[in-house]
């Protein structure tokens, strides 16, 4: 969809002549070019309420789109996100407001679609509509998965209206530290480091059982921390025909003689843990460039669907290495 040209007003003329381009404005710049833009409002079109044409046309559906993609990634919220769009030229351009002619979409509205995506599990469609984007473009799936997962972690006060913790967020110990909270469990693929698989559980669920949901189907090898001993014996994993790579426990490894045997026993757990680190840059663009270090929301339902749309636009991000700079984006 695009919008009408406007009449640029001097805010607009003095912001297009400044001389330094932003972090804020490269960044919006590198996810305007690499979002599959036609693909995602194609996606959610049928599920967008159309006009009855007595009342308020209902705002435009990429619009609004812009304006959720922007509040997940910079961890705004509703009223956050509103107020973004009012502060900042560089917001407001990538979500397509002109002030002078027009008000911004206000917290209820955005609440209302975020609410539709969530009824109709949209966000797992914006997910997957990414993926094949990136596939088309050669970055497909191979034959390889890291399975991990991370926590995120939810309010623990009891400070509230109902005076009690989310009943659906459990602790986790990891360490000798307890967290309360879920975790977001991921499938990545092994070669680029892109995400495949997002399954989202309480913080108290272990990592081994939900691997089968993390697998694409097509895997040869799987690679897993620690925390997935065992996971070929268990039956839902028995009957594949993949070799599992598992990293030894610390307190086995600790063990290891300082032989022959033990210094390539060494050498290959370092190996198997220098593949694995890719699983963590997902993480990290997720939880320090989109901010998501807590649960937004009550449930883990609102806070899986989340994390389908923070996953899928950290694949872009992390996919810029793999389809260049943001002038080549623009030009294919």
């Amino acid at each position: 969809m695009t919008y009408p040209m406007k009449q640029t007003s001097f805010s607009d003329a003095e912001f297009a002549s400044k001389k330094k381009l932003t972090r804020r404005e490269r960044f919006l710049a590198e996810i305007e070019a690499a979002t599959p833009w036609p693909a995602l409002v194609a996606a959610l079109l049928p599920y967008y309420p159309k006009g009855d044409g007595r009342g308020r046309p209902p705002m435009g559906l990429e619009r609004m789109l812009r304006m959720y993609i922007a509040q997940q990634c910079f961890g705004l919220s509703d009223e956050g996100i509103e107020d973004a769009i009012y502060d900042s030229q560089s917001i407001r351009g990538f979500v397509g407001i002109d002030l002078t002619h027009e008000s911004a979409p206000d917290a209820t509205t955005l609440l209302k679609f975020r609410r539709l995506l969530e009824k109709h599990n949209l966000t797992r469609r914006i997910f997957d509509e990414i993926n094949v984007h990136l596939a088309s473009k050669g970055l497909v799936m191979r034959e390889g998965t890291i399975v991990d997962a991370t926590l995120i972690a939810a309010p623990p006060s009891t400070k509230n209206r109902d005076k009690e913790r989310d009943s659906e967020m459990h602790q986790s110990k990891k360490g000798n530290d307890w967290h309360f909270g879920m975790k977001a469990h991921v499938g990545v693929d092994m070669a680029t480091g892109l995400v495949h698989s997002v399954v989202g559980t309480a913080g108290n669920v272990a990592d081994v059982t939900q691997t089968h949901a993390l697998l694409h189907g097509g895997e040869k090898a799987v690679l897993g921390d620690a925390g997935y001993q065992g996971v070929g014996k268990r039956a839902e994993n028995a009957d594949k025909a993949i070799d599992w790579h598992v990293a030894m426990r610390p307190s086995v490894r600790k063990t290891l003689k300082k032989n022959s045997l033990g210094r390539a026993t060494e050498k290959l757990e370092k190996a198997k843990a220098s593949v694995r680190a890719k699983v963590e840059h997902c993480f990290h663009v997720v939880k320090c460039l989109f901010k998501h270090r807590k649960t937004r929301y009550r449930g883990l339902a609102k806070n899986n669907a989340q994390l389908f749309t923070l996953f899928g636009f950290a694949n872009l991000v992390l996919a810029r290495r793999f389809l260049g700079t943001v002038q080549s984006q623009v030009a294919s």
